[in-house]
């Protein structure tokens, strides 16, 4: 399966404050994990660089919509070593249905890392770095869910 599948358990998962000070605490332990994971030491800036951008994304929406809650990163260790990022500002409802629908729903013509949130440099990097990348409505807890994941051994 590509990327972090929402079924998939987690390992470790990293609670946040949405601050772009702690973009950087997720990156190191990134960066640590896959290592551990058997990530190959090529990929491991990969690692850092994707993780970090999807948090700072994560951080940026919450800022954007006035949210205290935690930014959560889930690791996952296993076949390929993954991780989801998951913020809770929940364009989706903000959008009733609009053009936001259309792209989760996969009617969109956009290109798969379009981001309906209006941040889509974030998600246009993360396209260009992460060939295993889902984005998707994270159903459990609103929001977005960012999936990526490296091949270990």
């Amino acid at each position: 399966m590509v990327g972090l599948a929402a079924e998939t358990e987690a390992t470790v998962t990293l609670r946040l404050p949405p601050m772009p000070v702690h973009v950087r605490t997720a990156r190191l332990v990134a960066a640590a994990m896959a290592r551990r994971s058997g990530v190959a030491e090529g990929l491991l800036d990969e690692v850092r660089l994707a993780v970090g951008e999807a948090c700072a994304r994560a951080v940026r929406l919450h800022e954007r919509h006035g949210m205290a809650e935690a930014v959560v990163v889930e690791f996952a260790e296993g076949d390929r070593f993954g991780v989801a990022v998951l913020d809770r500002a929940d364009v989706l409802a903000s959008s009733a249905g609009g053009p936001d629908a259309a792209f989760f729903d996969g009617k969109s013509d956009e290109a798969p890392w379009a981001d309906p949130s209006g941040d889509a440099l974030g998600l246009a990097l993360l396209g260009a770095l992460v060939q295993d990348l889902i984005v998707d409505p994270d159903r459990k807890g609103g929001g977005t869910r960012v999936a990526m994941s490296w091949p270990v051994g």
